[in-house]
């Protein structure tokens, strides 16, 4: 089993000017320790569920340019990247910069996006459940057309874009690897079979759910779930009682 560590309180120490030495030498010791992978929030208020709305954030993909400078061998991503917050072709030329400056150590983690109340506040469009996911989707089609030799264009509900064209392509191959995090038996695990590697799945009414499982390329394979006996971690978003896999989910064994 590999270990993944997700960094997302930038509140202590309490002075901005420590912020970067604090979050190099966070990620400096472990990957020394031999942590395998190191993720950040896709915020840009701090989640006010878990403290004041006005704790210090960092966008995300700048901080994992950072961190990619300071450390050689963890993979880096976002856990999950709003669909909202970023054109679906940009996100795609993203997450490949930071991939080929990291020398193929990028992964994308995306979902439907939620936090309402920073989509207000910095002017982000707020549309239906509904549609985040079509959106979703679409942007999920997009980056792996972008990181395919197709570089026509993309016709969809919500994206029309004319070039595909992404050069320098990934150094990962035969891409970044994608993980869908959301909440949802209906709408996400679809997603995740049909576009996917991995999931990060948000337990909710006294389920404990795998936030980490899917390791197939065709279909996922599911975890199995038991009743929670413990309280939910929302800092975390895990479930502080280990979760059972199915013994078919290869995925224990892949980083988180």
């Amino acid at each position: 089993m590999k270990l993944g560590l997700h960094y997302w309180n930038y509140s202590t120490p309490a002075d901005p000017a420590a912020i970067a030495p604090t979050l190099a030498q966070t990620a400096t010791v472990a990957e020394q320790a031999g942590v395998a992978s190191f993720t950040v929030m896709d915020h840009f208020f701090q989640m006010d569920a878990v403290f004041a709305a006005e704790e210090p954030m960092l966008e995300a993909y700048t901080t994992l340019g950072y961190v990619a400078a300071m450390t050689q061998r963890m993979t880096l991503g976002v856990l999950v990247t709003g669909v909202m917050y970023r054109y679906p072709g940009l996100l795609a030329k993203t997450v490949t910069t930071l991939d080929v400056l990291s020398g193929g150590r990028a992964r994308l983690g995306i979902g439907a996006s939620w936090y309402e109340r920073e989509q207000l506040g910095l002017g982000v469009p707020v549309v239906p459940v509904a549609e985040r996911f079509e959106r979703l989707e679409e942007t999920l089609r997009i980056c792996l057309q972008m990181w395919s030799a197709d570089d026509g264009p993309f016709n969809g509900q919500h994206y029309q874009l004319a070039e595909t064209i992404n050069s320098p392509q990934p150094l990962s191959r035969p891409r970044p690897p994608i993980m869908i995090g959301g909440g949802g038996e209906k709408k996400t695990l679809l997603l995740v079979a049909r576009y996917a590697d991995a999931c990060n799945l948000f337990g909710r009414g006294g389920i404990d759910a795998s936030w980490m499982c899917c390791a197939g390329t065709a279909l996922p394979r599911a975890a199995t779930t038991t009743p929670s006996r413990r309280r939910w971690s929302p800092p975390m978003r895990r479930w502080t009682t280990p979760t059972r896999f199915s013994p078919r989910c290869p995925s224990t064994q892949r980083s988180v």
